[in-house]
């Protein structure tokens, strides 16, 4: 008979809970340390067609060595009549016996570990004396992006514009019950107006920005979409800015605004002024705002596997039962 190890599964209710016991930004910070050290394996993302045009999945692999732990996260986007089916399950497993250690649905996960790095970027590379943020987007991403970044500069306005909120006062009530200081505003130009900080939080395919209409350098990030060469700014531009990502070995070749100014622009890799791991271990050089800041993120599998871990822990120190 085989011994079959004990691995809690948890479902979205359950990682909901968890996650109010969990410092994400916290991990993410130590997991990109991590990786700036050598102590974490970060290999590219792939993506897998599934025949006969049944859609697709994305695998997220990383390993942890402090902690001990490897694993995978798989994103699948499965076409069905009734609607395209999109799911996210991390499967954690030890470095130690071999075992999997947690299997949890990742959807809320992914969203939260992907505002806590934008948030991480935002802390590392922001002006320390910046006061105006803006954000795109008000969906559940958009809305993380506020929670994770509100707290890490003295900002006198977080403006927040997305067409979704014309006409919609509960995605705008949603919205400004975030934090006193944000405002929903109604024309992009408005919400950006002497922004220090820009979130792009979209799922937009196409430029939803254009740095040169700025009245000043700010830092820009972006998230934008899994869809082929998706982006939030038109690619060209890079050659204008300073551009920096969370991990220079795998980003450019995933990040479609990259792809298409190394193939049409003449933009490469090398151009990467740093990534996170060489801004938290302090080998990166900070901006100086001479012209914009670009921080692209695509999302990676060292931030899956770095909160599966933190939500382990926090199962373990809860014993909560699933």
């Amino acid at each position: 008979m085989i011994d079959t190890p004990v691995c809690p599964s948890f479902s979205a209710s359950d990682v909901g809970e968890l996650l109010r016991q969990v410092d994400v930004l916290s991990a993410m910070r130590r997991a990109f340390r991590a990786l700036g050290e050598g102590q974490a394996v970060q290999p590219p993302q792939t993506l897998t067609m599934l025949p006969g045009g049944g859609g697709d999945f994305i695998t997220y692999l990383g390993a942890l060595v402090e902690e001990q732990v490897f694993g995978a996260k798989l994103s699948p986007y499965v076409v069905r009549p009734e609607g395209a089916l999109v799911t996210a399950w991390t499967l954690l497993m030890s470095m130690q016996s071999g075992r999997p250690l947690l299997l949890c649905e990742s959807k809320a996960l992914t969203t939260e570990r992907t505002a806590a790095t934008t948030a991480l970027a935002t802390d590392l590379l922001a002006p320390g004396a910046a006061k105006r943020l803006a954000v795109i987007g008000a969906g559940p991403i958009a809305r993380s992006h506020v929670r994770y970044v509100a707290g890490l500069r003295p900002w006198s306005d977080i403006h927040v514009y997305s067409p979704s909120l014309a006409g919609s006062p509960d995605r705008a009530k949603a919205i400004t019950e975030l934090d006193v200081r944000v405002r929903a505003v109604s024309d992009l130009q408005e919400a950006v107006e002497d922004a220090d900080v820009i979130l792009l939080c979209t799922s937009s395919g196409t430029p939803v920005l254009d740095p040169r209409r700025l009245s000043k350098p700010a830092l820009i990030t972006s998230i934008s979409t899994n869809a082929p060469r998706a982006h939030e700014i038109p690619p060209a531009l890079l050659n204008e800015m300073d551009v920096y990502c969370d991990f220079r070995e795998t980003t450019p070749r995933t990040a479609g605004e990259m792809q298409i100014a190394a193939a049409e622009h003449g933009w490469v890799q090398t151009c990467v002024v740093g990534d996170l791991p060489e801004l938290v271990t302090n080998r990166a050089p900070q901006p100086d705002y001479r012209r914009p800041v670009f921080f692209r993120s695509v999302g990676l599998g060292i931030e899956d596997i770095a909160i599966a871990n933190a939500l382990r822990i926090a199962h373990q120190t809860s014993g909560t039962r699933t």
